[in-house]
């Protein structure tokens, strides 16, 4: 089973540019996870022939957003962070409820949770780091150590961190910065922790390796970029990762697809 997570930052964009029928006629996934979706289904004319689509879009139109595309039905769908959740982490800051914001939504399958994510930005100016330092996080991380306590999760998407110097092409220009705070690493190491696995660690090291690069100065093309977009699994799905890879040549996005291979 394939499983691709995507940025898109922008179906509606992506599709007219014809990238993504490119990308889904290329790499066929058993399922896709998509965020930054930036529309609801009823805007978008996108047709994927032969996969379930279902999406959870932000209150504000144009903005954030989630979905998952699956070739099997899942047994059952969820928005969002469950109420206990939110309240119990007091999911809101000066910027609004972030559950709210389309940010994630989960398929339920036979033996396992798929869960796409759009993690709060923490901003330039750090306004939302507390969010999501303080609240986001550790909700999240909650949220998916009690889908595992039912059945193994693989969750993926754009979790806005770079985890290691190794993550991104200038660690030391960028220490204390949006997405390289020790914070928001911190964070993700909380997930390591856990007993969540970054599968693309499993079988590549080192620098190099990015799934996202800023439209400035030709970036991409030098590669210049982030690691921010991870597909992460249960300790228990470990072992049959087969493949988890970083697909730099698909446009479309200043994002790329990153994917696994499961043996399910």
């Amino acid at each position: 089973m394939t499983i691709f997570s995507w940025n898109v930052n922008g179906i509606r964009a992506a599709w007219n540019k014809g990238e993504f029928q490119k990308f889904i006629k290329k790499y066929n996934p058993d399922i896709l996870c998509l965020q930054e979706t930036k529309a609801n289904q009823d805007q978008s004319e996108v047709d994927a022939p032969g996969y379930e689509e279902y999406w959870n879009s932000a209150d504000k139109k144009g903005y954030s957003g989630t979905a998952i595309f699956t070739k099997q039905k899942p047994m059952k769908v969820t928005h969002g962070l469950p109420d206990e959740v939110v309240n119990k982490y007091n999911l809101t800051d000066g910027y609004g409820d972030p559950n709210k914001e389309g940010r994630v939504i989960t398929a339920e399958f036979d033996t396992f949770f798929v869960v796409s994510v759009y993690t709060p930005n923490a901003k330039d100016d750090l306004s939302r780091l507390p969010l999501r330092a303080k609240h986001w996080d550790p909700a999240f991380l909650d949220y998916c150590k009690s889908l595992e306590a039912d059945k193994p999760v693989v969750f993926c998407g754009d979790l806005n961190v770079a985890h290691t110097e190794d993550d991104l092409a200038r660690p030391k220009p960028n220490e204390g910065k949006k997405g390289y705070t020790v914070e928001e690493r911190q964070g993700f190491q909380n997930f390591i922790d856990a007993g969540f696995v970054d599968t693309f660690r499993m079988f590549t090291k080192g620098d190099g390796h990015y799934t996202w690069w800023t439209h400035w100065a030709n970036a991409r093309a030098r590669n210049v970029g982030w690691r921010i977009d991870y597909v992460m699994v249960s300790k228990s799905l470990q072992s049959k990762v087969t493949k988890a890879e970083i697909h730099a040549k698909q446009m479309g996005s200043d994002h790329c697809p990153v994917s696994v291979t499961i043996a399910l």
